[in-house]
């Protein structure tokens, strides 16, 4: 088991060489530091601590800044835990990027969704509306509250409230790329959140270390620009037209000196 925290940044698209389509979200992906390793003996069960995204100093608690300086780092934004890794591979300040990971390799991502307020039935729970004429007065109510004989509404009933702002893991989700100059990891599909908002990227659960076969992507970098004959400069194009210009000066005053002789 292995993680790593990152920021969405949104999605996009990539080809494979086969010319197939791969919808992939674009997470960014700075370097995590461990700031604390949680042991058996100490703790209860073995976890790392990863620090993500700095903050400054002005901003930080005491306690905050007190607990990153014994990993010899900078006060961090966001701290999260990860369950199940060998902490003897893992020392206290130890930096982590993105080439934990490796293209084709199955994860589950973990987010928080974008938050939608007090929201109906129809838009939370997708229920349907009603006959909205012919005298009709239910339109988006939640309809029937249950059974009669209880004379009370059971609990987990679908209706109104609020939306959205829910912890949500998607697993087997497959790393289609990564980018260790710019510290991004494309993964397919989409991932709960909004944009700039912070997941956790772990190792799959019900798939762990497994590592699909990838096709090679298709990279659209161009060596050197191609300059097209016609994105000439103007004053070219001017000098090419001066001589049709006094062409036609020409042919009008011959023609002006024909009718003179007519």
């Amino acid at each position: 088991m292995k993680g790593i925290l990152g920021r969405k940044i949104g999605m996009t698209q990539v080809f494979t060489e086969s010319g197939k389509l791969i919808p992939v979200t674009v997470v960014e992906v700075e370097k995590n530091v461990v700031t604390q390793i949680k042991t058996k003996e100490n703790d209860g069960y073995d976890a790392i601590q990863l620090g993500f995204g700095n903050t400054r100093e002005k901003l930080a608690t005491k306690a905050s800044a007190g607990h990153t300086a014994k990993a010899q780092t900078t006060p961090k934004r966001f701290f999260r835990e990860i369950k199940g890794v060998d902490i003897n591979s893992y020392t206290l300040g130890q930096e982590i990027s993105a080439d934990i990971f490796t293209p084709g390799e199955v994860v589950d991502v973990t987010g928080t969704t974008k938050g939608k307020g007090f929201q109906g039935v129809i838009k939370r729970h997708g229920q349907s509306r009603g006959p909205m004429g012919h005298g009709s007065h239910y339109h988006r109510r939640p309809g029937s509250m249950g059974t009669m004989r209880p004379m009370r509404v059971f609990k987990g009933k679908k209706l109104a409230g609020h939306m959205g702002t829910l912890t949500v893991t998607i697993q087997n989700l497959e790393v289609v790329a990564v980018d260790i100059e710019n510290n991004v990891i494309l993964i397919s599909g989409n991932i709960p959140g909004p944009k700039k908002g912070l997941v956790v990227i772990k190792s799959a659960v019900k798939a762990n270390g497994k590592i699909n076969n990838m096709e090679e992507l298709v990279s659209y970098e161009m060596d050197e620009p191609i300059i097209e004959e016609n994105n000439k400069p103007q004053e070219d194009q001017v000098a090419e037209e001066k001589p049709v210009v006094e062409e036609t000066a020409e042919i009008s005053e011959a023609e002006e000196t024909t009718k003179d002789e007519n």
